[in-house]
Order: structure tokens, then C-alpha cells, then sequence
């Protein structure tokens, strides 16, 4: 079931009372929505999203309602906190777990996720796409979070990440520069090895004209940030990323591409930071993905906030 309610609060009530008469849905599932992050709320002129199932609403008020029972019955990945560092947080985020949620809810985003477990204030400071899995930052004040997102927005942070891609891929190091919707995009390209066997960036362990390899480990470095940047490029010299269904062939298994690094001159901390995944962590996943409904505004969410 999916629907949506827009009203403006004409007698004054608890927002769970309101929601329900005017959506028709149980009391029990409204609550089950708020807390989710499906219900939003006209606060001091923001729409921010209403949490509290007994908050009293005034008349005047306009209420929101994105009810998708798919999207609400999803459970979240499990994220991992990998380092508090008081101002920010370091996170792996693994595959199938939004960024950050849509209007439709946000309980399986990593920015709530933290949210709940830090119980602090939780700013967004760059993207990964649902699909992918990796490092991520998390601010917890604003000034924090505009001072780290200048470094994802600019080219002084270096970002490094795995990916296994179809068909054999044997280069030392290409350098990918096709531009993206417009803009400039820069992707260093090197392969780690071939089909099989562990990483070894010295060298590659199986020749370009062995056939019988299909995929190729590569790493993979970017100057820039744009949407879909190094899915794109790397589809663009005809090796797309294993599991891509955007711009390869889905599979099933997820999409193996793996932020695994990130260094960068801290601002707040006014020094070299570098960030690196666990050897625990830094492998591609072999898990079957969890399936986006047909249809389903989960999917919707996620294709649009991509990075």
C-alpha cells in the first residue's frame, strides 16, 4: 500500500489522531511511520520531519504523510562505527543502506542510523551510492559539516575505492577523464589483479589474453565527485562494475564497488587525516543484495541520491 496525505490542521489534536483519521490508517501504523521518518510537519516555517506520535499540532499546522508499506517494512543494514571523533564519525556503511532517507523515511539511511546510536545532531557530508559499500563521514555540528564537505566538494582529498568489474581490465594506470553531465570527472584506473587471487598492486597476476578471466579487481582513484562518476567511467571503456544495473547487467551479488580510503588535511583537527577500511572490511561483498519492490518510492530514494 502506498499513499500520501497533505492537510492543514483545522482543529487542534495529537498528530497520531490527526494522521490516522485523515489517512484512514490504523493508529498503530502511523506510529510505526512516524518514527521511520514518513511524517512531516510545518516547524517555525521548515518542513522538518514529526517523530513524536503525541505531539500536540495546532490548527493552521500542515502535516505531511509518505506512507509506503514496502518502503516502512525494509529492515536496515547493519552499519559500523569505526571511529568517534567527537565532531565527526567514521562509518562503514554497507550495501543496501541509503545515505541519507528520502520523504518516504529515513530509518534505513546511515545518517539515522547514527543519529540514533550517537544520540547527538547528525549533518551529511558526502554521499555513496545505496548500492556501494564503504567509508563514510558523518558530521555532528554544522560548522563541522561545512567545513568537511568543502573538502568533498573540492579536489584536496584523495578517495580510493575497490571494484570488480566484467571482462579482463589490465592496465597499470588509465587515467578516464570523459566529462559527466557537463562537468569535468577525473578517474585513475589500476588493476590489482584478474579473476582470481589476492590484491597485489605491484603486480597483475594473470595476462589481458587469458580469456578464461571474466572480472578484474581494479582500484580506482578520483580527483572529482560526480553522480555516478566511477560506475560511468568505468562502463564507459566497456568494463562495467559487476552487478551495475544502471549501466551494466544486474547479478546476484551487489554492486561490487568498496570505498576503502580516504585521506585528507583535516580542517578541524589541523592536520593529515588518513582513513582506511579494516582488513576485516575491505573486501567485496558475495551477499545476495536485498531487492528493491518494483515500484517502490525505497528505489526511487536511492537512484536519485547517488554520488
Amino acid at each position: 500500500m502506498r499513499t500520501t496525505v497533505d492537510i492543514t490542521v483545522e482543529t487542534p489534536g495529537l498528530a497520531v489522531d490527526i494522521l490516522s483519521e485523515a489517512s484512514g490508517l490504523p493508529k498503530q501504523r502511523i506510529k510505526d511511520a512516524m518514527a521511520k521518518g514518513a511524517c512531516w510537519w510545518t516547524l517555525k516555517g521548515k518542513i522538518v520531519r514529526l517523530r513524536k506520535a503525541k505531539r500536540d499540532v495546532k490548527a493552521g499546522t500542515r502535516m505531511q504523510l509518505y506512507y509506503d508499506e514496502a518502503v516502512l517494512a525494509r529492515k536496515a543494514p547493519e552499519a559500523e562505527l569505526l571511529e568517534d571523533k567527537s565532531r565527526y564519525s567514521v562509518w562503514f556503511k554497507p550495501h543496501g543502506l541509503l545515505a541519507q532517507g528520502s520523504q518516504w523515511g529515513d530509518h534505513c539511511s546511515l545518517l539515522r542510523v547514527a543519529e540514533v546510536q550517537l544520540n547527538r545532531p547528525c549533518f551529511l557530508i558526502h554521499r555513496l551510492d545505496a548500492d556501494a559499500a564503504g567509508l563514510m563521514l558523518i558530521a555532528h555540528d554544522s560548522k563541522a559539516a561545512a567545513a568537511l564537505s568543502q573538502l568533498f566538494a573540492g579536489r584536496t582529498i584523495i578517495k580510493q575505492y575497490l571494484a570488480d568489474v566484467t571482462g579482463v581490465l589490465d592496465v597499470k594506470k588509465q587515467t578516464i577523464d570523459g566529462d559527466i553531465d557537463g562537468k569535468a570527472a577525473i578517474s585513475h584506473v589500476s588493476t590489482l589483479y584478474i579473476n582470481a587471487g589476492s590484491i597485489n598492486a605491484s603486480s597483475i597476476n594473470t595476462k589481458a589474453e587469458d580469456t578464461e578471466a571474466n572480472t578484474s579487481r581494479v582500484n580506482v582513484r578520483i580527483e572529482t565527485g560526480r553522480k555516478h562518476q566511477i560506475r560511468r567511467h568505468l562502463a564507459s571503456i566497456g568494463h562495467p562494475i559487476v552487478a551495475d544495473r544502471l549501466y551494466g547487467s544486474a547479478a546476484g551479488v551487489p554492486l561490487q564497488l568498496l570505498a576503502y580510503y580516504l585521506q585528507f588535511n583535516c580542517p578541524l583537527a589541523k592536520s593529515k587525516m588518513t582513513l582506511e577500511l579494516p582488513e576485516r572490511l575491505k573486501k567485496l561483498s558475495l551477499e545476495t543484495p536485498q531487492k528493491f519492490p518494483e515500484g517502490s518510492s525505497l528505489r526511487e530514494s536511492a537512484d536519485a541520491k547517488r554520488s
